[in-house]
């Protein structure tokens, strides 16, 4: 029996079915997924785990990976603006939310936005800068 060909196209990937919550259009992906992990208990219990299971498992592991959350930035033609969202998939549905600022805490993959905590002043500053008269940070005393 011969296939047709709109039987063999059917195995291609489709486009995630994602769409603007305020306008109804479908939205372009503009960076990678950011994984969310969570640290706490709480974060955990938020997602129906038990409290004693949440920290058993923090305890145990530290940080666990949240499945089915991250941070996406999308872009909106009708808006004509890229906007960052919190993505919750549940049995192929995609669920978005404007992603709150302490949603960034939990992040996998990006760069603390004061920079490294444990890193002086000084080396930061060293770091930032660029030419041969950085020299002058270093006093000699013969």
């Amino acid at each position: 029996m011969q296939q047709r060909r709109c039987d063999r196209n059917r195995k291609r990937s489709q486009r995630r079915a994602i769409y603007c919550p305020i306008h109804g259009c479908y939205l372009d992906s503009a960076s990678p997924k950011y994984q969310l992990y969570a640290d706490r208990p709480g974060q955990l219990e938020q997602r129906g785990m038990t409290r004693r299971n949440a920290e058993i498992l923090v305890t145990t592991h530290t940080t666990v990976t949240i499945e089915g959350e991250w941070l996406e930035a999308f872009w909106c033609n009708e808006c004509q603006k890229t906007k960052w969202y919190h993505v919750k998939k549940r049995d192929h549905i995609y669920e978005l939310s404007l992603a709150p600022e302490q949603m960034w805490q939990q992040v996998t993959g990006i760069s603390h936005p004061e920079g490294n905590p444990t890193v002086s002043e000084f080396t930061r500053r060293q770091a930032r800068s660029v030419g041969y008269k950085s020299y002058r940070d270093f006093q000699f005393k013969y």
